[in-house]
């Protein structure tokens, strides 16, 4: 059997080497991989961070994800859509803040009436911060005629997370009206029409194997993905996955140490990818978001939504800053950043080199 520092000094990897990074339990061992990754990320995209303003413009959502606090069927939530003139002012604010780029992110909708919200939104984001900032969609997913739409208008990048890349689990997680197999079509269109692709995992999941985690990887790579949005599942109170891991305090520890490790052999093995550092790993502890960082990721996505509809908004429970406001927290995650030695990239869009070296 390999060794970690021999599987590490590989040019490629292959799954079973994926497989073993995953199970490492050694201190020696995963302090290794981390240096690792750090090192492979300092080489290929930079110590500079990117932040990418995200605001949550609605939780109404037609998907009943039995995972998802925002589900079709939560009815214990206010649902809200925020008005134009706040989503414009939220975007306004992330630009003057110098964030290079923001996320519009939802429940998912495919109603006439909200795609083109959407491509209205876009038209006048982009209108009012001269084509300067840059925007990613996070809205799930969409035909191809709206994809069209909203990149013409000024959608550059898209974020849809598969959750898992193993079919059966997916199946497991979803309604059968929720399909795989539309979500794997959704994500190859968004590549045909252009878009910087991105998608993602939960790690960590009920019945998920680590061979299953490596299969993800191996998912990333063979689509030729070029940015990563995934994080530890954290149950939600509302959803039928509540219950599903037990206590809470007795697992979180080895749901951050995973999620880390995946950041890790992702940054290892894709290398160019943008890899977000993402909120959910500081709901596991205070320093997550940095110990995502140290482990390879790149991107953060910090919160300018206003604190009046955060609580709204919780895909998971224990989500953290539910009551910074954009100021708070852009002065928050600066000093976190310069805590591990790094730099912002502020007025920078911070685009995946991955997708530029796939579009040559």
């Amino acid at each position: 059997m390999k060794s970690t520092s021999e599987i590490l000094s590989q040019k490629n990897m292959e799954l079973s080497d994926l497989t073993t990074l995953l199970l490492l339990e050694d201190k020696n061992d995963i302090d290794m991989l981390y240096k690792r990754a750090y090192q492979v990320k300092t080489e290929n995209v930079g110590t500079k961070v990117f932040f990418r303003g995200i605001i949550e413009l609605s939780n109404i959502c037609a998907k009943d994800c039995y995972y998802c606090g925002i589900r079709k069927s939560n009815e214990s939530i206010e649902r809200f859509i925020m008005e134009e003139e706040e989503i414009l002012n939220a975007a306004k604010w992330a630009y003057e803040a110098g964030y290079g780029s923001i996320v519009l992110q939802s429940g998912e909708r495919c109603d006439s009436k909200f795609t083109e919200f959407i491509e209205t939104l876009l038209i006048k984001i982009k209108n009012q911060t001269e084509n300067k900032l840059g925007i990613t969609l996070s809205l799930g997913e969409q035909t191809e005629g709206t994809l069209k739409r909203w990149f013409n208008a000024g959608g550059h990048r898209y974020l849809l997370r598969i959750e898992t890349s193993n079919p059966s689990l997916y199946q497991s997680l979803h309604p059968d009206t929720h399909s795989f197999n539309e979500r794997i079509t959704c994500l190859k269109t968004l590549k045909s029409l252009g878009y910087q692709t991105g998608t993602g995992v939960m790690i960590g999941l009920p019945n998920q194997t680590i061979e299953d985690l490596a299969n993800d990887l191996a998912f990333f790579k063979q689509n030729d993905i070029d940015m990563i949005g995934m994080g530890p599942f954290i149950p939600h109170h509302d959803t039928p996955l509540a219950h599903s891991m037990g206590n809470f305090d007795d697992y979180k520890n080895k749901q951050l140490e995973l999620a880390l490790k995946m950041i890790a052999v992702a940054r290892i093995y894709l290398k160019d990818v943008n890899i977000a550092s993402t909120t959910a790993l500081q709901a596991l502890d205070h320093s997550g978001r940095e110990m995502g960082l140290q482990a390879g990721a790149n991107i953060i996505m910090p919160n300018v939504t206003d604190t009046k509809y955060r609580d709204k908004y919780q895909l998971y429970d224990n989500k953290p800053c539910m009551d910074e406001n954009s100021t708070m927290c852009k002065a928050c995650l600066g000093n976190r950043v310069k805590s591990v030695g790094e730099t912002i990239g502020y007025n920078e869009w911070g685009d995946s080199p991955h997708f530029k070296k796939r579009l040559k």
